[in-house]
Order: C-alpha cells, then structure tokens, then sequence
C-alpha cells in the first residue's frame, strides 16, 4: 500500500500489531525488533531527513538520491544480521517505500513520519524488550 498523509500512522501501528502477534512453529510469541534496533533505523533515515527538509527545491538531487539509495543498502544489511529487522522491513514495506520516494523530496518526508511512526507503536505496544 502507498504511504500518504493520511494512511502512514495507521499503517505503521498494524505493521506493529502484526509482528507482535506472530508466533514460531511451537506457537510461542516471536520476539519483536528490539528498540535499540528500530531507534538506529530511524537515526539513519532522520540523519537524511535534516537535508531533505532544508532543501529547497521539491526534486531532490542526485547527492541525496545516492544517500537514500545508500540508506536502502542499510537496512537490507541490517535485515540480513537480524531476524527481527527483517520481519520488521518484509513486513513494513519498507524497501518498497524507498523506492516509491523517487526525487520527491515530500515523500522522502512522509517516509520519515513512517519511520517515526513504527518507532512509536513498537515503544507503545512493545514497551521494554524482550
């Protein structure tokens, strides 16, 4: 599903509220992202995040397109050493999500609320990790 201005924040807490729910074979709850985990993505998004926002044309260009290309490399690595940062981006979209950002510098935006948004649901709904 596209992120909009209207649909990011529900789609992040169902996102949430999915993952929590998943159980392993024996039927015992799979261990949600850890914060410390999710809290480094959104370092790496929010890092990009500052120069979008002070950009001032609505194109971006190819210096923050190779950061946001860059950021995409992230976060597969980071799904690669952890299971539960995979879960967490399969079940997010969030590949996908990049790649809708284009040079759209106000989608690049809307994907930070994403991310900010499944920060808050995890804290919410996950409270301490496991």
């Amino acid at each position: 599903m596209k992120l909009d201005e209207t649909n990011y924040g529900d789609i992040a807490e169902k996102v949430i509220l999915d993952l929590k729910k998943e159980v392993n074979k024996s039927g015992k709850p799979i261990p949600i992202v850890t914060t410390s985990k999710i809290r480094n993505l959104l370092a790496m998004t929010a890092d990009i995040q500052n120069d979008v926002r002070g950009w001032k044309s609505e194109k971006l260009n190819s210096e923050i397109l190779g950061r946001i290309n860059y950021l995409k490399i992230r976060f597969a690595y980071e799904a690669g050493r952890d299971p539960g940062v995979k879960r967490l981006i399969d079940k997010a979209d969030i590949l996908e999500h990049l790649s809708e950002v284009k040079n759209n510098k106000q989608q690049y935006l809307l994907f930070s609320r994403y991310m900010e948004a499944l920060v808050a649901y995890r804290k919410f709904y996950g409270g301490r990790d496991e």
